[in-house]
């Protein structure tokens, strides 16, 4: 059983950054697909980064490249993303997902299992 945890959520100013931290046990991100998604009341989960298993890919939605970017630590076993240039439209419950399946959808949000429970990122203009 993988279990993960997010961190690192607040409230920030438009043009400001923050990371995100996401902590596993059960299990090592190296041998796990690991995505960032974010949800906002109404609307479905959105995909906003991954890193692939077992090739070690990075994507990104399309929209946030350039602002967004997810590493990973295995000595920590933690995978970050560093948030620049926020803008208000960014505000949202972040999410950490985990899949121990290789060769998953990294983009979509039903091929992981293991979610943690959110952190709430908000963005003031």
């Amino acid at each position: 059983q993988v279990h993960v945890v997010e961190s690192g959520g607040g409230l920030v100013q438009a043009g400001g950054s923050l990371r995100l931290s996401c902590q596993a046990s059960g299990r090592t991100f190296s041998t796990l697909t690991t995505g960032w998604f974010r949800q906002t009341p109404g609307k479905e989960r959105e995909f906003v980064s991954a890193i692939s298993w077992p090739a070690g890919k990075t994507y990104y939605a399309d929209s946030l490249k350039g602002r967004f970017t997810i590493s990973r630590d295995d000595a920590e076993n933690t995978v970050y993303l560093q948030m620049n240039s926020l803008k208000p439209e960014d505000t949202a419950v972040y999410y950490c997902a985990a899949d121990d399946a290789p060769f998953v959808n990294a983009f979509s949000y039903r091929a992981y299992d293991y979610w943690g429970q959110g952190t709430q990122v908000t963005v003031s203009s």
